[in-house]
């Protein structure tokens, strides 16, 4: 079986508390793109294997696409295994949800490969004893997530607009983003509701004015490329740029394709993980 794993993107990030166990309260909005991961996923008599296009991507136990694959199977008692092949295409450690989407992915196939009979509701329950953002990972679309980021609500669709990515040179820790935020020290929130009222009417220019990231606080200190490639996008005319996730990769939204495309070949030039995509 064959099953396409989409990266995402974040509309915006905000944290907005701390649980107990550490744990981050988030509230952001996500978004499905183009750009995706290829699964082809097989039974076999017993055990787990995984392949991958891309050396340096783990096989073992510590592949998340593993990880989904020995859940499943141990949660719903199947006495067989599966050979999963992964393309990747989605960089990795990049902020675009690579490693949780391949898990979702496989989730969804094994439902149906080994026809078990267990809605999105139980899968998303399960993604999320792999991370935070597999449970969106399998509902995808444009959807505003919460809590951990297993609190989901799905959003008027913001389809086919165009976007520039670019993933810098280097990846970037969750944790360690996560880590070093001092949540009193975050003066601007995002304003979630005029996002949300923006992107049901379709309004580009509107849902670009109120881009934001609050993991920005982070990582722009840190990572001075990461600034300088979101001043180029609006410098080659996006009309919004933002760091995706915890990063390093930035985005820009376009409303012109040859404007992109001239973003696209100056960025290309320097950065090896530089994509054409729109939303899904």
């Amino acid at each position: 079986m064959e099953i396409k794993a989409y990266a995402k993107i974040n509309i915006s990030l905000d944290v907005v508390g701390k649980r107990d166990d550490g744990y981050h309260l988030l509230k952001m909005i996500m978004q499905q793109i183009e750009l995706y991961d290829l699964i082809n996923i097989e039974k076999c008599y017993k055990g787990i294997s995984i392949k991958c296009n891309k050396e340096y991507v783990p096989t073992d136990e510590r592949n998340l696409a593993y990880k989904a694959a020995k859940l499943f199977l141990d949660t719903y008692k199947i006495d067989s295994g599966v050979n999963i092949n992964i393309h990747k295409n989605i960089p990795v450690a990049a902020g675009l949800a690579g490693g949780s989407t391949d898990a979702a992915a496989v989730l969804k196939a094994m439902r149906k490969l080994f026809n078990v009979d267990v809605n999105n509701q139980e899968l998303m329950k399960l993604g999320l004893k792999i991370g935070a953002d597999v449970p969106y990972c399998i509902t995808g679309g444009t959807a505003l997530c919460e809590g951990i980021g297993e609190i989901i609500t799905p959003l008027n669709a913001f389809k086919g607009h165009i976007l520039v990515l670019v993933k810098p040179n280097f990846g970037v820790s969750t944790k360690n983003v996560y880590k070093s935020l001092d949540i009193n020290k975050i003066i601007k929130h995002v304003n979630t509701q005029a996002l949300i009222e923006s992107i049901s009417h379709q309004e580009l220019g509107e849902t670009c004015k109120y881009l934001k990231n609050v993991l920005e606080n982070v990582t722009l200190k840190k990572y001075h490329t990461i600034r300088n490639i979101k001043d180029g996008m609006i410098r080659y005319g996006a009309l919004g740029s933002l760091m995706s996730g915890s990063g390093p990769t930035v985005y820009g939204f376009f409303d012109d394709m040859l404007k992109a495309q001239k973003c696209y070949d100056i960025f290309k030039s320097k950065y090896d993980d530089v994509f054409i995509t729109r939303t899904i």
